[in-house]
């Protein structure tokens, strides 16, 4: 049985704003009542809209802010009960990757002095031991030694990605969260930094968290996939299971989505009606029945749970839905989108080498 490396029991977390002297406090329900479990070696992915709290979620995970309820458990310990010191002291084993490379790097100091600031928090090691660690850093993330000396406004956006990754390992983690690692990138740019993540995960034995929009990236690298909507996971599956036969009508949306790299290709669209409710007021009962064309009086009273084994789901008639036929490719191969982005890749690069990076 695969261990559990990461576990999430309830989590929440509320935002108030407002409240002065003429406006009236407002609650955020960020995140609400998240359970999930990350297993160690795997990459789990988090996929939803823009809002639906996401990167809060992965934040919470790291406890880089902390949740108003619930529990984070890392390799047995509880996070949320841990003090500064002890906190610190796993630092080093959990890292974060954020999704603009350029605002997470300080501006003012050179790639070399960016690796090595990890190493000189959570290592013993001398300066000299330090110096070849940030090159041997440098090199396996597939930049130039020559870089070392560089500062990040000198670097294309895949450039400064690599060296947030770099940072990243210089700790020696055995978690990393990227919260949209690619989105800011062009599209073979992000097919170099898809596989530089997924050959350091080989080599290294890492256990990814990735959040990401694009559904194609997400099927090529993900082992299992966590489905958000409004603060809430609505469904939980293996990749293939969840792309092949998607139970919740939101996922089926989603899915429906995804582009047919085929000229005249006719298919199935699924269109939801209206816009996201506010986080401030939810509505009762299930979350998504504002938007949903399957939404009965039940699901406008009654919350569903996330209920089932390997293929979890929060809707009350996910049994009785038609399984739409999507376009995506069969099951066990890469959809035509995602081969395109990686045969580009491997046609332009080899062994990660970022040769056809522009550097400013």
């Amino acid at each position: 049985m695969t261990k559990i490396i990461l576990e999430a029991r309830d989590l929440h977390r509320r935002f108030d704003q407002g409240g002065g002297l003429f406006t009236k406090k407002t609650t955020i329900h960020a995140v609400n009542g998240v359970s999930m479990q990350v297993r160690r070696g795997e990459t789990f992915a988090i996929v939803g809209e823009s809002g639906c709290g996401k990167s809060t979620l992965a934040r919470l995970l790291l406890r880089l802010i902390d949740p108003s309820e619930g529990q984070v458990i890392y390799e047995g310990q509880d996070l949320t009960e841990l003090g500064g010191v002890q906190m610190r002291a796993l630092r080093s084993d959990l890292q974060f990757i954020f999704q603009d490379p350029f605002s997470s790097l300080n501006p003012r100091m050179s790639v070399a002095s960016i690796i090595a600031e990890p190493l000189r928090v959570h290592s013993r090691l001398s300066a000299k031991e330090r110096r070849a660690k940030v090159a041997e850093l440098i090199a396996r993330v597939g930049l130039r030694p020559d870089m070392a000396d560089r500062y990040p406004h000198e670097f294309s956006g895949g450039q400064r990605q690599r060296i947030c990754i770099a940072r990243a390992l210089a700790s020696g983690p055995k978690l990393l969260i990227g919260d949209e690692p690619v989105s800011a990138l062009d599209v073979s740019v992000q097919a170099q930094i898809v596989n530089l993540l997924e050959d350091l995960k080989q080599d290294l034995g890492l256990t990814l968290v990735v959040i990401a929009h694009d559904l194609s990236v997400i099927r090529h690298m993900s082992d299992r996939i966590a489905v958000m909507y409004l603060g809430e996971i609505v469904e939980l599956a293996e990749t293939e299971t969840l792309f092949t036969a998607p139970r919740h009508p939101y996922t089926q949306a989603l899915l429906s989505a995804i582009p047919v790299p085929v000229p005249g290709a006719a298919r199935a669209r699924t269109v939801l009606g209206g816009d996201i409710p506010s986080p401030a007021n939810p509505p009762p009962g299930c979350k998504f029945h504002t938007r949903c064309p399957h939404a009965t009086d039940l699901c406008r009273t009654t919350k569903p749970v996330l209920e089932g084994g390997g293929h979890q789901v929060a809707c009350h008639h996910h049994q009785s839905l038609p399984n739409p036929v999507l376009p995506v490719a069969s099951s066990g191969s890469r959809s035509p989108a995602a081969e395109a982005r990686f045969a580009l890749y491997r046609a332009a690069t080899q062994n990660n080498n970022p040769s056809k990076e522009t550097t400013p």
